[in-house]
């Protein structure tokens, strides 16, 4: 079930309106079945999956807690390790692994088969990295001692499963959620006012912003070899504020959900486009997994505390890791290298520039930097998002050799630029009965820059206030609130996608 969907949209007040109206003793097997039927509505029989990591990972807590000893803690925790981590790489990567393995065998001159799995029969089921990693950190923090043992299955299967979150996170960490199923979540008109104005805000990001664009992105890099140097480019930024949407849309459309029941899920998105450097870029996006394999493999392999040498050595590898952890193709990998190789370059760079910054007295003028240092992370994120988005290596090869060759011929051409622009469908050419500007109207351009322009605002806005977007907006004057929810409601109305389209998120 999609949240842009209407099977959603009549899931979620029903769900809601019962919840509200039934005992507290019954509210949480409540949410647990609708939070079952919401993952059953994709694949049924994938739900015992489900269910086994959540088995799996309680009886692992409950052995740890039970253990006398630390060896019988570390076993279990490394059984509980290798039967999930098993299982998602049955799924996700052994496909990826076994035909890497026989091409390498190739280059050495020998031919062998890969044996491979039926992708018909095996589907990748959706969200299991996501609940994976949840489940996973819970036996983890129990065995570190970090939270004691949630003796009740029926907490900790709701903590699994919540259907706000399940599929695409916010990765959950149980010290934050589990204390939360055992409070009594009355309804409240302010806290669920601001949930469903974040649920709108989400949906605007969703089928107005991510969707509109996607049509544009999706024709340069569904065929890379036809696209100019400049389609290149304006395929990768529209891609880059695509995915941005996509996902951070997903991510306010659950924790507006989640509020609205009651529940406070962490913030996953901090205004990553307005980073000054990559590691910042990566202290601002998708923050729910940024933060777990910070606590769960950087700090363990030694995080910053080490020499120079091993801390890159271990930000390569958690970069890596973060790759993988996004799909089963070399393309992710590299995405993932480049930004952890960029990581390691601002880590080493980072002592030569603060000593030569103190000696010319700089430290003043880093905030007229800064707008400097915020357009190269963007631009150097954008061109990156290339390998997270390309099919294949050769796709990312090609749009890469588009966008370097502008700068030797096409940078400054206008009309090349105008046609490109065409060519994606941003508007349609101008005749001679009807004006440029005319026909930008009549296309998706205008309506695209202008939503996006107000997605720009509510970003700054966040910047400049210090607190959440949504926050901001409770706070203005009744009217001035309903005129935020007329204006967001209207442009989902006039200019939003309404075929249903998945969350891109939803493949990992």
């Amino acid at each position: 079930m999609e949240f842009n969907s209407l099977p959603f949209l009549i899931f979620f007040p029903v769900v809601t309106l019962l919840y509200f109206g039934m005992p507290k003793f019954l509210k949480r097997p409540w949410l647990l079945c609708c939070s079952y039927y919401f993952y059953m509505c994709w694949n049924a029989a994938y739900s015992l999956l489900l269910l086994f990591s959540t088995a799996s990972t309680w009886a692992c807590g409950w052995l740890i807690e039970k253990s006398r000893s630390k060896n019988g803690r570390r076993a279990a925790l490394i059984v509980n390790l290798g039967v999930n981590l098993g299982i998602l790489f049955f799924f996700k990567y052994f496909n990826f692994f076994s035909e890497s393995f026989s091409g390498l065998l190739t280059q050495f001159g020998l031919n062998v088969t890969p044996l491979t799995l039926d992708t018909h029969i095996f589907l990748l089921p959706v969200g299991i990295s996501f609940y994976t990693f949840q489940a996973l950190g819970y036996s983890i923090d129990v065995y570190r001692g970090v939270i004691p043992h949630e003796r009740s299955f029926l907490n900790y299967a709701l903590f699994v499963s919540f259907f706000p979150q399940l599929v695409a996170g916010p990765i959950e960490r149980a010290a934050h959620f589990l204390p939360q199923l055992k409070q009594d979540h009355i309804f409240e008109y302010k806290r669920v006012s601001a949930g469903l104005k974040l649920m709108l805000w989400g949906f605007f990001q969703k089928v107005v912003i991510a969707d509109g664009l996607a049509v544009m992105a999706d024709k340069v890099f569904d065929a890379p070899t036809l696209a100019t140097g400049q389609q290149a480019v304006l395929g990768i930024l529209f891609f880059t504020i695509q995915i941005y949407c996509d996902f951070g849309g997903y991510s306010n459309i659950a924790i507006g959900a989640a509020q609205v029941l009651g529940f406070d899920l962490m913030t996953n998105f901090a205004q990553p486009y307005f980073s000054a450097s990559v590691r910042e870029f990566w202290r601002r996006w998708h923050i729910s997994l940024s933060s777990w394999l910070k606590d769960y493999i950087y700090f363990p392999l030694g995080g910053s505390r080490c020499s120079t040498l091993r801390r890159c050595f271990n930000l390569m590898l958690t970069f890596l890791a973060s790759g993988l952890w996004h799909g089963a193709k070399w393309t992710f990998v590299i995405w993932g290298a480049l930004h952890g190789a960029l990581c390691c370059l601002e880590a080493v760079a980072a002592k030569p520039a603060a000593l030569i910054s103190k000696k010319l007295r700089l430290a003043k003028l880093r905030f007229l930097t800064r707008p400097v240092r915020v357009l190269l992370t963007f631009f150097t994120v954008s061109f990156i998002w290339v390998f997270f988005r390309a099919e294949t290596l050769a796709d990312a090869g090609t749009l890469c050799g588009s966008v370097f060759g502008l700068f030797s011929n096409g940078l400054f051409d206008g009309a090349a630029w105008m046609s490109a622009l065409e060519g994606v469908g941003f508007f349609r050419t101008a005749s001679a009965s009807s004006p440029l500007l005319a026909q930008l109207a009549c296309g998706t351009g205008v309506s695209l820059l202008a939503c996006t322009g107000l997605l720009a605002v509510g970003d700054l806005c966040e910047i400049c206030t210090r607190q959440t977007l949504h926050t901001t907006v409770q706070k203005l004057w009744f009217p001035a609130r309903w005129a935020y929810c007329v204006l967001i409601t209207g442009c989902i109305l006039l200019f939003g996608h309404f075929g249903v389209s998945s969350f891109v998120y939803f493949q990992f």
